[in-house]
């Protein structure tokens, strides 16, 4: 399972969100697409609707853990797919900007 280091993403870069509506509001990674891991093989659409066409699609979610097993799902459709290591709390520990969901500085949880 191919994996990534916040620190190796570049800004522009594709990022999927997979936590779920509680934690993405809280906080999340400004310019991400948000799909929860629950809803994911229904909403499967908007992921292929939204990412680059021959792009690579960074998973990320609170830890690693979830977004591991989408980026999984990913590569078995034949998506270029990445787990974020780590995932948000390392994305925040590092500086990288959190929002909420008015666009109001947030917070990991």
């Amino acid at each position: 399972m191919p994996t990534v280091v916040v620190d190796d993403l570049a800004n522009g870069d594709f990022l999927l969100d997979v936590r779920e509506d509680d934690e993405w509001q809280a906080g999340h990674a400004a310019g991400a697409l948000h799909i929860p891991m629950s809803e994911f093989v229904a909403r499967y659409g908007e992921l292929t609707e939204a990412a680059p066409q021959d792009g690579r699609v960074h998973v990320i979610c609170r830890s690693g853990a979830r977004s591991a097993q989408v980026a999984m799902y990913l590569g078995q459709q034949g998506i270029d797919a990445v787990n974020v290591d780590g995932g948000m709390q390392v994305w925040e520990a590092t500086g990288r900007p959190v929002v909420d969901d008015k666009g109001q500085p947030g917070t990991v949880i």
